[in-house]
């Protein structure tokens, strides 16, 4: 049934890209079905919120140094601020930070992950991005892409985001953009963008980017979470204002998802510039990704 082509009238077990619950409406199930996204208002509590952003700060002070987490500093910035939330711009894989991981581990975010995944389910990716005010360099700026060209596992039915605001995301501070409808479509070639001053590493975009594609700004307020199908197109703005713009996010598959080789197909680049990276920063002589 999950893979069933979805009627004109939606029916339940008719659905493609949801599984059948008693969470979603048939509304909520064929809105994501249409347009790969769902936001759901108000997820998360202010509490567990402010937990998340004092951990946060903690790691910037390097109080805390989860193991594996990629720290991710505008380098530029570290003269002026040294050790601050003014100069870290990400923390990624932080799942052997316990404070952290409690996001992934929420109850409420989980009731919906399942709805996608299915109930054997696996965190897969995790980031706290904190989106620094922007120079005309738009060195933040995330260009358009899909995430399933960082996974070498399918079905991609079976991934999801969950993408929770931590605090108020709009134009003026760089909030997500989506491109409704292109989950549907194939994964589609990546690399970095061909901007002056503006790319980041493995901040990679489409090579070949649709400018008319309908756009829709994701307005989010303090604990709206989006949930997100890994082949929707999307990107988020500069941070336009002199305030930081936080979220939390975590990339969840459902654990019988298979791992693919990637030899021969687009995501074969990155596998090696990940390979790459780990050379360089560990100083590995071989690495073998299993």
């Amino acid at each position: 049934p999950t893979s069933a082509q979805v009627s004109a009238v939606p029916q339940l077990g008719r659905f493609r890209y949801t599984l059948d619950s008693d969470v979603l409406t048939t509304e909520q199930r064929q809105f994501y079905e249409d347009n790969g996204y769902l936001l759901i208002k108000k997820l998360v509590s202010d509490e567990d919120i402010e937990r998340f952003r004092k951990e946060f700060v903690r790691i910037c002070k390097r109080e805390v140094k989860p193991v594996g987490a990629m720290i991710m500093k505008a380098e530029s910035l570290r003269s002026q601020y040294g050790q601050s939330e003014k100069v870290v711009n990400k923390v990624q894989d932080f799942q052997e930070d316990e404070e952290l991981f409690r996001y992934c581990t929420l109850p409420e975010v989980l009731k919906y992950v399942e709805c996608f995944t299915g109930p054997n389910i696996m965190a897969m990716h995790t980031m706290l991005i904190n989106k620094l005010p922007d120079s005309d360099k738009q060195t933040f700026l995330h260009p358009m892409h899909q995430d399933l060209h960082y996974f070498p596992f399918r079905p991609a039915d079976r991934i999801v985001c969950a993408w929770t605001a931590m605090e108020r995301a709009d134009q003026h501070n760089g909030c997500l953009i989506v491109q409704p409808g292109t989950h549907k479509e194939t994964l589609k070639p990546h690399g970095y963008p061909k901007w002056e001053g503006k790319t980041n590493k493995l901040f990679h975009g489409l090579l070949d980017e649709d400018e008319k594609s309908p756009r829709v700004h994701l307005v989010m307020e303090k604990g709206d979470t989006v949930f997100f199908h890994p082949l929707l197109i999307h990107g988020s703005g500069i941070n336009k204002t002199s305030g930081f713009r936080k979220s939390i996010s975590c990339h969840f598959a459902s654990s019988e998802c298979h791992y693919i080789d990637v030899k021969n197909t687009i995501q074969e680049d990155l596998e090696k510039e990940l390979v790459e990276m780990v050379h360089k920063k560990y100083n590995a002589t071989s690495v073998e990704l299993r």
